[in-house]
């Protein structure tokens, strides 16, 4: 019996000794890294802006010789939101409003024509400079779409004048430049600079009978900064 338990001890000792060895050549198990924190890249940005519209103030009546169309200038706030197919190519869709007052020049100086409220979301597809840090230039060309609405003829009411006045709904290109600045990564400062080559036609009466007809070539610059963020 105590052999047995000597031979038991002597082989423990020895598959040990085995055990001790063989643990020696394994490699040491690498120690454990967290993976790293991805900075996920998102395609969404917003801006909001005070824009400026600058019009042309040109147009005639084409029963008027010598006639001339003036509109005025405007200054509004203005969404755009813009999808980022990659770092560089972008689709901006500009909203806002604003209102439009036309008055006659040269033969019809003088004569009020009327007003108008103007819905003109702007697409444009942009590609944006990304190789200059913090300041991300970009230009862009597309397409408006003008809606003119809540139209009012200044001798509606009095049926002197421009008794009836209609601006018709047209589409302009559009070409743009301008920049964001970023002060860090979702926030920034931009300033952006639009050309629509916009020329509605348009319709009314004289003294509640007489149809009249012409063209308004508003041709606005579209000026506009204000507030970034990219989501």
């Amino acid at each position: 019996m105590a052999r047995f338990v000597r031979l038991i001890s002597s082989l423990a000792v020895i598959a040990a000794s085995a055990t001790s060895a063989i643990a020696a050549d394994l490699p040491a198990a690498p120690a454990y890294k967290a993976p790293p924190v991805e900075n996920l890249w998102n395609p969404w940005m917003i801006r909001v802006r005070a824009l400026g519209v600058v019009t042309r103030d040109s147009g005639y009546v084409h029963q008027v010789p010598g006639s001339g169309l003036s509109t005025s200038d405007t200054v509004v706030p203005e969404l755009d939101i813009s999808y980022f197919f990659t770092p560089n190519i972008a689709a901006e869709l500009i909203l806002g409003v604003t209102r439009n007052h036309v008055t006659g020049t040269d033969a019809i100086a003088g004569l009020d024509v009327g007003k108008a409220w103007l819905l003109p979301p702007t697409l444009t597809l942009q590609y944006h400079f990304t190789n200059f840090g913090a300041f991300k230039p970009y230009v862009g060309a597309g397409v408006n779409y003008t809606w003119f609405f809540d139209q009012s003829a200044a001798g509606a009411a009095t049926g002197v004048g421009v008794t009836r006045s209609r601006l018709h709904d047209t589409a302009a290109p559009v070409v743009q430049f301008g920049f964001d600045y970023m002060i860090d990564r979702h926030w920034g400062w931009n300033v952006d600079v639009k050309k629509v080559w916009l020329r509605p036609d348009w319709s009314g009466t004289l003294n509640g009978v007489t149809p009249i007809s012409g063209k308004v070539n508003l041709d606005p610059w579209l000026i506009g900064t204000g507030i970034t963020y990219k989501f």
